[in-house]
């Protein structure tokens, strides 16, 4: 077991405790399928709801907070029956923007896993006005439900009345619908060709400014984030923040960095590149290697 869980595994109940600690092993991160998830409730004896409220503090262990030190874990199930966890994650010395809240994390995890759709938010504390946000850009996002300890799973519309969101602008293909830009690039180089299928799937509607990052550590593992849009811009979750955040979530240290690719098309309205370049030199000392293509 992973030394960042053995502090969470004292909290829980010895039934859920003994069935989980197989999962967390040298490469677990946060992905707990249908299958497993349905095991853990048969052996803990709680409902699923119980259960999920009960992992929380295994989630908030994937946090990585130097500033505020404020451990918040999410879990996010999918419409797969399958659980994603991310906990929030901040920059040393940085300004707060380069933050990634546990939501996002969790979100954004789904998403690079394939998911279409969340089905419920489960938060060891309630989601702020950012998150609330992001959550709305969601397919069906209205209709999550939040669920927090010791209060009535709530949809979102509870959190955020009268909400503002993609369909407000005519964004008709909410976040985590399936996304296929035609971006190309003829390259052999195999970071490179991961970078462009991952902006190729990136959530830009608001700027066409399609974009994904890719970071390889010095023992040759890669972690992606892509560009993720928000009809009220500021929640917005940038691909390298996204990309540390993934690191963050396997338990790699951003010091491994050893190469960092930036790929976005030139068809957007803006560039990522100045903020990505914050970031990275933020927590490594590579140049970024970044890449614009025209459109096809």
């Amino acid at each position: 077991m992973q030394d960042r869980f053995i502090n969470c595994i004292s909290q829980l109940p010895k039934p859920l405790s003994d069935a989980l600690i197989p999962l967390l092993h040298e490469d677990f991160a946060g992905h707990i399928d249908a299958q497993q998830l349905a095991e853990l409730v048969k052996a803990s004896g709680l409902t699923e709801e119980k259960l999920l409220l009960a992992l929380l503090p295994v989630a908030a262990a994937l946090a990585r907070p130097p500033i505020s030190d404020f451990h918040v874990g999410a879990i996010a199930k999918g419409k797969s029956g399958d659980i994603y966890m991310g906990g929030n994650m901040e920059l040393p010395g940085e300004a707060l923007f380069h933050s990634v809240h546990a939501e996002q994390s969790a979100i954004s995890h789904a998403w690079l896993s394939g998911e279409t759709q969340i089905v419920d938010i489960v938060v060891n504390f309630s989601p702020c006005g950012h998150c609330r946000q992001f959550m709305n850009e969601l397919v069906e996002g209205a209709q999550v439900r939040i669920h927090l300890p010791e209060q009535k799973a709530q949809p979102l519309t509870h959190y955020l009345p009268y909400a503002f969101g993609p369909s407000d602008l005519n964004v008709t293909a909410p976040l985590l619908s399936k996304q296929v830009h035609e971006l190309s690039l003829d390259s052999s180089d195999p970071m490179i060709i991961e970078a462009l299928d991952h902006a190729s799937l990136s959530y830009a509607p608001y700027t066409s400014s399609f974009a994904a990052v890719v970071l390889e550590t010095k023992d040759g593992a890669t972690y992606c984030g892509r560009y993720a849009e928000n009809a009220a811009f500021n929640p917005s979750m940038l691909p390298m923040q996204m990309a540390l955040s993934t690191m963050a979530r396997h338990n790699r240290l951003f010091s491994e960095i050893a190469r960092a690719v930036l790929i976005e098309s030139a068809q957007g309205k803006i560039s990522l590149v100045g903020a990505t370049m914050d970031a990275l030199h933020a927590v490594a000392a590579v140049e970024l290697e970044h890449i614009v293509l025209d459109p096809e």
